[in-house]
């Protein structure tokens, strides 16, 4: 699970959120129940150290103080109910002390004794041998005819730390499977709610310049999220009439402008045919057809990015060998590379059959190709080959020329883009043969890469299904 999802994050304060709520709520309860508990104890001891003052010791002098222990065993049986009660006079005497109780929780003995106070109740807890507590409520008495006594009447907490202790296990065990199946709901609470997220991810991946009619899903549930989705869309729409008023420029544009650009060469290629002109003259004609051939090439670059953004690549496809279009573009090319000195291998075998628009798929070898012409120095060496790997034609071109710097490669196929504007120019690139070839290769559903190393060479690839293992159809990409 990505930790740094929004999923994640709100599971994550949700859980934390319930397990502190329900940490704060057993401390509480625990506490709570101990004190209900203890003072529970207490009452209850010292009511019976005022039962034992008003019943036995109030009319004491009638019959005397020797009757008082015989009385508190009869009626209150410390020993056997696992009590401790003992009457103390006021000079510090004794006049009764229970004995060790049934299950020997303790030693009456070894219990020191309350100090004498007047007209005072009060309680203590008395730490034993063996970590055991024993609770004592003690009375401060004074009798009818004056006489004073003090009542201690204790009961040992261990039934109460019992008590406790089993909820405090209780808590500990429960706390966590409570915080689990809070967290697990809470995960498909979020997970629901972000469903509609996940679906508007899903679809804006899908969406790109050449399938802006698609829109994202609008989930009808009046929240934030449908009101998300309604403004994408609007956005959407608004750049789709964007790209396309853009793409409408530039194809309007650029075919106009072919008609006066081959007018104007005609007329300088006449006017520099007159024999009349001076040397200096005809030098400066020479350069101005070359700015318009080279005027010509970039409006020609345009003209066919424009008709292949229209889907023009898509008009006639058909099933043909892609390795004896490689081998055949090789051959004609290496004429070119004849004048540098460079030599043109081509590694093919005959019988990789892919489908599309064989003269654009033909135009992405010249392009290729013409490119590893121009940046290969005298004597370099250049290697096409088409293989069949995966279920696809895999077309490779590799030189051994300048390369391209690490920095340049992710723009090698953007419009315009030279890694040197100055060597680009005198070698009359515009910086649109890389993109023409991104852009024939997205038209078939084709994958382009490049690998460079400079000063070592470069080497692009290009991965075109096959047509006998599910090439793309021409309604395939229709719908794309």
């Amino acid at each position: 699970m990505n930790m740094r999802s929004l999923r994640f994050r709100l599971v994550a304060w949700y859980a934390s959120l319930l397990a502190a709520i329900f940490v704060a709520l057993g401390v509480l309860t625990f506490a709570g129940l101990r004190h209900f508990l203890e003072t529970n104890l207490r009452d209850t001891q010292m009511r019976r150290a005022r039962q034992i003052a008003d019943t036995l010791l109030l009319n004491v002098s009638h019959p005397g103080d020797a009757f008082i222990a015989p009385e508190v065993e009869a009626f209150y049986a410390p020993e056997a109910n696992d009590r401790f009660i003992r009457i103390t006079r006021s000079d510090g005497s004794m006049l009764y002390a229970s004995g060790k109780p049934t299950d020997d929780s303790f030693d009456s003995s070894a219990i020191p004794r309350a100090p004498l106070t007047r007209n005072g109740e009060g309680s203590r807890r008395e730490r034993l041998p063996g970590d055991k507590v024993l609770l004592i409520a003690s009375l401060d008495y004074k009798t009818s005819i004056g006489a004073r006594y003090v009542v201690e009447v204790g009961a040992p907490m261990a039934r109460i730390e019992a008590m406790l202790d089993q909820v405090l296990l209780f808590l500990a065990l429960g706390l966590p499977i409570v915080v689990i199946v809070a967290a697990g709901g809470g995960y498909l609470l979020v997970k629901r709610a972000l469903a509609p997220v996940d679906q508007i991810a899903r679809k804006a991946e899908q969406i790109s310049q050449h399938n802006l009619s698609g829109r994202l899903p609008v989930t009808r549930t009046g929240d934030e999220l449908e009101r998300l989705s309604l403004s994408l869309n609007h956005m959407i729409s608004r750049l789709e009439d964007a790209v396309h008023n853009s793409k409408r420029f530039l194809a309007d544009a650029s075919h106009e402008l072919r008609t006066p650009l081959t007018v104007l060469r005609g007329e300088l290629e006449n006017v520099a045919q007159n024999g009349r002109l001076e040397e200096d003259t005809r030098e400066t004609l020479g350069s101005m057809l070359e700015e318009v051939e080279r005027l010509a090439k970039i409006v020609e670059g345009l003209f066919a990015l424009s008709r292949l953004d229209a889907g023009e690549a898509q008009a006639e496809w058909v099933p043909f060998d892609l390795a004896e279009l490689a081998a055949t573009t090789a051959d004609q090319m290496s004429l070119l590379a004849e004048d540098k000195g460079i030599s043109v291998s081509c590694e093919a075998k005959q019988g990789i059959t892919v489908e599309g628009d064989r003269a654009r798929l033909k135009q992405v070898v010249v392009n290729l190709l013409d490119n590893a012409i121009k940046y290969t120095p005298n004597g370099g060496a250049i290697h096409l080959g088409v293989t069949r790997k995966n279920g696809h034609a895999v077309l490779d071109v590799t030189d051994n020329g300048i390369g391209i710097p690490a920095e340049a490669l992710p723009h090698v196929f953007e419009r315009f883009f030279r890694v040197d504007k100055a060597r680009s120019r005198d070698e009359g690139g515009a910086g649109l043969g890389l993109s023409i070839v991104k852009s024939i290769c997205t038209a078939h559903g084709a994958a382009v890469e490049v690998e460079s190393t400079p000063g070592r060479g470069s080497h692009f690839r290009i991965k075109l299904p096959l047509a006998e293992s599910g090439a793309p159809t021409k309604e395939n990409q229709h719908e794309n």
